[in-house]
């Protein structure tokens, strides 16, 4: 009797761990969803404030943010603002101590400026260098093309001010920055079928490997966008045949192989939401414009990843694997 109702006791307790483990799992995830939300609401608060102090448009702002939040390795999502200046530029050059004074950073010729009012330009504060930012851009002038120009006397790279201009329309588009849906890049109501193919040799065209993941299915399956970005690209590859290429949000490109055609009225330029029909699947490419059929029907999903010095390929396959979800979620 004593050893029953042991084990009785023993199941209550084990019952209640769990409950309460299984309790504080749920209480964190919402934790973190609501810190992320609260990140965000930050973010565009600032955003907009900053766009009311200057006239330069919030979605630039959190554009060049967003793009510099992705190309430094030490940035963390959870800081509110992330882009840094050089100390010489935002200080003045002999203002050798960093004195934050904002007047003092004027007569040294540095660009900090002071945007909550409490006369010191820091660098460390998130609205003294969104303020410095916008000023900076609006010296240039207030229209969208000064800001390209801008943009391009800062950075020096036509890659990265693409880039910046096109999470700018992106954020306009939606006019939202908490832009975190995605989907998988082939519809799952079809049958179709992957494994990771990433690093493969390929001897098309000289030894190399394959940048990306081959996802198998019938002719005229339809491609979709699997996150929000722009249309970079769109032709004929030697090796891809007709594909299009997509940069995202976060300075990642997004390259669909092999592809039998697009999406009618689709365009270099377009903004794109997870989800929408970009063409259909086919077996294009190893050859001149329309070469077909040297290989099964697949779509080549590729994934590229911008620094802001150089872009390089990564695989995909995790990605894949984790949208695929999300999409079978949503059905």
């Amino acid at each position: 009797m004593l050893l029953k109702r042991t084990m009785i006791v023993l199941s209550i307790v084990l019952i209640c761990l769990t409950g309460y483990s299984q309790h504080s799992i749920n209480a964190e995830e919402n934790n973190k969803e609501e810190k992320e939300e609260n990140i965000y609401d930050e973010r565009m608060a600032l955003y907009k404030k900053t766009e009311a102090l200057t006239q330069i448009p919030w979605y630039y702002l959190a554009a060049i943010d967003q793009y510099e939040r992705n190309t430094q390795e030490d940035a963390s999502d959870d800081d509110i603002v992330s882009i840094t200046l050089p100390s010489e530029l935002w200080f003045g050059s002999g203002n050798v101590t960093n004195i934050t004074n904002d007047e003092l950073i004027t007569l040294f010729n540095g660009k900090g400026k002071d945007g909550n009012g409490d006369k010191h330009a820091d660098p460390n504060d998130p609205e003294d260098v969104l303020y410095t930012v916008a000023m900076m851009l609006k010296e240039y002038g207030p229209t969208e093309a000064d800001i390209r120009i801008a943009l391009w006397n800062y950075y020096k790279r036509d890659l990265t001010v693409q880039t910046i201009k096109n999470t700018a329309k992106v954020f306009k588009e939606f006019q939202e920055i908490e832009l975190t849906d995605r989907d998988f890049p082939v519809s799952i109501g079809y049958n179709y079928t992957y494994h990771n193919t990433w690093g493969d040799r390929r001897g098309f065209g000289g030894a190399r490997i394959h940048e990306g993941t081959d996802i198998f299915a019938d002719y005229g399956t339809p491609i979709l966008a699997t996150t929000y970005g722009v249309v970079e690209l769109k032709g004929w590859n030697l090796y891809g045949g007709w594909r299009i290429g997509i940069r995202d949000i976060h300075n990642i490109y997004h390259y669909y192989g092999h592809m039998s055609g697009y999406e009618d009225g689709i365009e270099v330029g377009d903004i794109v939401k997870p989800g929408d029909v970009l063409g259909s699947v086919g077996s294009t490419g190893y050859g001149p414009p329309g070469t077909s059929g040297k290989f099964p029907p697949h779509l080549h999903y590729g994934m590229y990843r911008d620094t802001g010095d150089s872009e390089f390929s990564f695989d995909p396959y995790p990605y894949l694997q984790k949208w695929e979800r999300i999409a079978k979620d949503k059905r």
